[in-house]
């Protein structure tokens, strides 16, 4: 057995089809890598959980999420490998309170996905921590802006990655804000996302957030946004440019003028929740689709942080081609065959047909694309090369 790997994630307090997959593909690529990986989450920091259908947030009941974590790491080979803590009660689920401090003790690796938890180094005294930040862009401005907080929480870790993969590099003018971030991406196991053969008449799709409004950047005297909402507006007119059918999952009836304008240009808009409750009916929803087209938030596009969802790398690992709004991933990704990079509407248009003529071509060439370049073992040996 190699590294003694614990990833610290969100799944019980977020628990969403999105999330379980990401955590799950962290998991699985390390023990691809022969690793002994365990899921970590607490309460301690954020106590705060998203239960589907209440009315507001939860802090003290955390029974949705566990039920629906326990059901997912069994279901995928690590029923045994996972806890999350109940700090308010000093409770654990899943893994008991003396494996639990055992594992971390032991640890080679603390890998922390987004900072959501803080694990104490104490806990774990011969692991080197790794920060995995998700959300670039934010994440490098938030600490240019001196939000002391976020940066002694990043500088608590000896070691640092970002989705964000120009950055550092030419031509991106993202600031570093004094870490030496490094490049990765999202590993995905495709053979998790085995390709259906009959989508003939399906829609591109895509999964997630309308809005999100109130968090707004500055570098010098630009002003960035956290928004994907008024990108859409650009693509308006895509169903009717090119005759395909296109679906978003996100909560745009929040909006109602906003659902009427999309719905009036000939998109279809389904309600998220039922698309992302539960992991396998939102693998299913992407592998029965299309394709995928999205667009991505203001900051990423201006500033060209080379960020790629993984959401749309499980479309990719499904045989799906994407189309996607450019955020400087076409340096880092190859695009052209099964992943397009688009900046207009008459980029997507062109993609669109492009993968109208020739389906079959390009959504082989999707999959080949993420069994390429999102291997778990290409993805994270750089990681686990950081253990001691």
């Amino acid at each position: 057995m190699g590294a003694r790997v614990v990833v610290a994630g969100y799944l019980v307090r977020y628990p969403l089809g999105g999330y379980a997959w990401q955590a799950l593909h962290f998991l699985a690529g390390f023990r691809a890598l022969d690793c002994d990986v365990f899921f970590y989450e607490d309460s301690a920091y954020y106590a705060y959980a998203y239960v589907p259908g209440a009315p507001a947030m939860q802090a003290d009941d955390y029974s949705y999420g566990v039920g629906h974590a326990r059901a997912f790491f069994a279901a995928h080979g690590f029923a045994d490998a996972w806890t999350f803590w109940d700090a308010g009660a000093d409770r654990h689920f899943g893994a008991a309170a003396e494996r639990t401090r055992a594992t971390l003790h032991d640890a080679d690796l603390v890998v922390n996905l987004g900072g959501v938890n803080r694990v104490a180094r104490a806990r774990c005294p011969r692991a080197v921590f790794v920060y995995v930040d998700l959300d670039p862009a934010y994440t490098q401005l938030r600490l240019h802006e001196r939000d002391l907080l976020l940066r002694a929480m990043v500088e608590g870790h000896d070691v640092h990655f970002t989705l964000g993969e120009n950055i550092g590099a030419a031509g991106c003018r993202i600031p570093a804000a004094g870490i030496a971030w490094r490049p990765i991406r999202q590993p995905v196991v495709a053979d998790l996302w085995t390709p259906l053969a009959d989508v003939e008449g399906a829609a591109y799709t895509t999964i997630g957030k309308w809005d999100s409004a109130g968090r707004d950047l500055t570098l010098g005297d630009e002003v960035f946004t956290w928004r994907k909402r008024t990108e859409w507006f650009r693509f308006l007119d895509l169903p009717r440019r090119t005759g395909a059918r296109f679906r978003v999952a996100a909560d745009v009836a929040s909006t109602p003028d906003d659902l009427r304008r999309l719905q009036d240009a000939g998109w279809e808009v389904v309600d998220p929740l039922p698309v992302s409750r539960d992991p396998d009916t939102y693998r299913e929803f992407i592998r029965r689709s299309r394709g995928e087209f999205t667009v991505a938030k203001d900051v990423n596009i201006r500033l060209a942080s080379g960020w790629f969802s993984d959401r749309s790398a499980c479309y990719l690992a499904a045989g799906r081609p994407v189309v996607n709004q450019d955020t400087g991933f076409d340096r880092v990704l190859p695009t052209g065959a099964g992943l397009f990079s688009v900046r207009d509407l008459e980029d997507a248009v062109a993609a669109v047909a492009a993968i109208e003529a020739g389906y079959a071509r390009h959504a082989q060439a999707a999959r080949a694309l993420a069994c390429a370049q999102f291997d778990p073992a290409r993805v994270l040996a750089p990681v686990v090369a950081e253990a001691r």
